[in-house]
């Protein structure tokens, strides 16, 4: 029988720079799933490096826990992923991403000006969005949210 060494919680924590509590709070949540060594210690297979450093990097990225476990889920267990293991997480992401980085341009670019939020407060909103109009697509800055104000309405 081939015996497991496994990673300890501080050479984990050594290798993706996270406390030992945030080590136990990610294991607690369900996104790495250590196992116990003939003496009861906790160990981590090395793909839990990288799994923990994906947590971190999408959570950067604004994905919530329930999010990223979902994802995590559809990984193998106790084996390093593959390249495409991480590619079906890349492209379940993707059009998530791509929908955040056109609202981070839309911001960006239109910050200044008009965004639509029914404030009534700026010159351009006599023409943009003349009688709050872009509050009848719900609440908050329409046009940052990717709605377009229509000049003719």
């Amino acid at each position: 029988m081939l015996k497991r060494n496994g990673l300890s919680i501080g050479q984990v924590s050594k290798r993706t720079g996270l406390a030992d509590s945030a080590i136990r709070f990610y294991e607690e949540q369900g996104l790495i799933h250590p196992w116990r060594n003939d003496t009861g210690q906790r160990r981590f297979d090395r793909a839990d490096v990288r799994r923990l450093s994906f947590v971190m990097i999408a959570q950067g990225l604004g994905f919530t826990l329930s999010e990223i476990r979902a994802e995590l889920t559809k990984l193998p267990e106790h084996r390093t992923p593959t390249k495409a293991d991480w590619s079906r997480i890349s492209r379940s992401f993707q059009k998530d991403l791509d929908r955040r980085i056109a609202q981070m341009q839309a911001l960006r670019d239109r910050l200044d000006g008009c965004i639509g939020c029914g404030c009534l407060s700026l010159a351009k909103c006599r023409l943009y969005n003349q009688d709050d109009r872009a509050a009848r697509r719900g609440a908050g800055p329409r046009f940052l949210m990717g709605d377009t104000p229509e000049l003719n309405e």
